[in-house]
């Protein structure tokens, strides 16, 4: 699920982050990556050659081989953890392949804190040749782009590009003091001066800056604003020659901050770029609505919007209807969208990720207001769907299950293995003095078995 933050004004009243809750924490002891090879279908035909009265030798036969690799079944692929990585425990990174090495940057870290989102954010990268079994840092951060969490990244051209995003920044609040001197806030400003009045909150920024790297070391400033608005939990890909960027949400969702706070806005707007640095507006409207923490996936030539959501609770608990979204819309173009599924065969989410593997989307994850949903599903064309058995990252039991991690699908020797890296299992329950522990830095495989 993604984002959540604030502009912050001299009088908000506000509280914190965008943190969704669920798991992953399997006691799984560490192993390494292994992916069976798919033995072929191999079909041989004999041919003699034709007679001869002359031939003296013994007839030759000729041998012709054809191979016929069968596809891996999905339903027999299987989990293993790769390894603990060094990197800080962290939710909202995301993941690259650029010439074959593997790049993690950004995110967010929770503080032992009771102030809900309280977090330090990183720019650093981290670089893994070998699957995420080793790793080295490449940068550090400071020289590049702000330090941010739910953002988005893009490869085009053996280029890589980071998009948006959100910070996190705490401060006193100073409105606080006012009120105990019983100064009463604007009526304008909606503010109840007889509420609780929080210690302190946050002063975070949505980006819509763009920058792009060949090696995740030296970064390029493509531009420092784009027109489309600073966002957090926006969905990216490249389709063609043109990096697409959608949806998105800027501001911190009430649940988090209360009904005082700034009012969360989400999007439903495309844009590309050649670039990254000069935007075309494709639609202001998309016909999908306005959500944050869409999945976007590219498959035979078209981008898939997957899932999603427009807020993080609802009430009354437990029979209400969370504002999560399950449906699948297709395009080629980014202006004019397709419905595939008003409702994929998987529950609605956001925080999940969804793959293409070996020609089928592959979705899991994700955050559940009641429970994390511990499934994984299938499909061949985005309508259809089927469960797949194995639970992922060895999951027991649903505060086991993982959102707001990432991940990618790579080629080894052995065929295509999905990879998986970090990931949040906090909950709303902010009290919860081990909340702020439930995050994670392992790396997973999918592959066959």
């Amino acid at each position: 699920m993604a984002d959540v933050l604030i502009r912050a004004r001299p009088w908000t009243v506000v509280l914190a982050l965008t943190l969704f809750a669920a798991g992953c924490g399997s006691d799984t002891p560490e192993g390494s990556f292994s992916a069976a090879v798919t033995v072929p279908a191999t079909t041989t035909s004999t041919t003699a050659a034709p007679e001869t009265t002359e031939a003296t030798a013994a007839p030759t036969t000729t041998t012709s081989t054809t191979t016929t690799v069968a596809p891996p079944i999905l339903d027999e692929f299987g989990w293993s953890l790769t390894a603990e990585a060094p990197w800080s425990k962290r939710a909202g990174l995301r993941v690259v392949e650029l010439d074959g090495r593997i790049l993690m940057m950004g995110g967010r870290t929770p503080n032992q804190s009771t102030i809900p989102g309280d977090s330090e954010i990183w720019a650093d990268v981290w670089a893994t040749d070998d699957l995420g079994a080793s790793w080295i840092q490449v940068s550090a951060g400071g020289d590049h782009w702000s330090p941010r969490a739910y953002f988005q990244v893009a490869k085009k051209s053996g280029e890589v590009f980071v998009l948006g995003g959100q910070d996190y920044g705490l401060e006193p609040n100073p409105f606080c003091a006012l009120l105990e001197q019983g100064l009463e806030p604007p009526p304008e400003l909606g503010i109840d001066p007889d509420a609780p009045c929080p210690e302190f909150f946050p002063t975070s920024q949505f980006f819509n800056d763009v920058w792009k790297t060949s090696d995740g070391v030296t970064w390029e400033q493509m531009t420092e604003a784009a027109p489309w608005a600073g966002r957090a939990g926006l969905s990216a890909e490249v389709l063609g020659d043109y990096i697409y960027v959608l949806g998105g949400s800027q501001n911190d969702d009430s649940s988090i901050i209360g009904a005082n706070g700034p009012q969360r806005i989400y999007y439903n707007d495309v844009w590309r770029s050649d670039d990254g640095a000069s935007w075309q507006l494709m639609t202001e409207s998309a016909p999908w609505e306005p959500r944050a923490g869409g999945v976007l996936v590219v498959k035979d030539d078209a981008m898939y919007l997957l899932g999603g959501e427009d807020g993080f609770t609802c009430s009354p608990l437990p029979d209400c209807e969370a504002p999560y979204f399950n449906d699948v819309w297709r395009s080629v173009d980014g202006a004019s969208w397709d419905l595939v599924a008003p409702e994929a065969g998987w529950s609605p989410r956001p925080g999940h990720v969804c793959e293409v593997l070996y020609g089928e989307f592959v979705c899991f994850g994700g955050f559940g207001l009641i429970e994390n949903p511990m499934d994984i599903w299938a499909s061949a064309d985005g309508a259809t769907w089927r469960e797949l058995a194995d639970i992922p990252w060895g999951a027991e039991q649903p505060e086991q299950m993982r959102y707001d991690f990432d991940s990618l699908v790579t080629e080894t020797p052995d065929g295509a293995v999905l990879l998986t890296f970090g990931g949040d299992r906090e909950t709303f329950d902010f009290a919860d003095p081990d909340n702020w522990t439930r995050v994670d830095n392992d790396v997973w495989a999918f592959a066959s078995e």
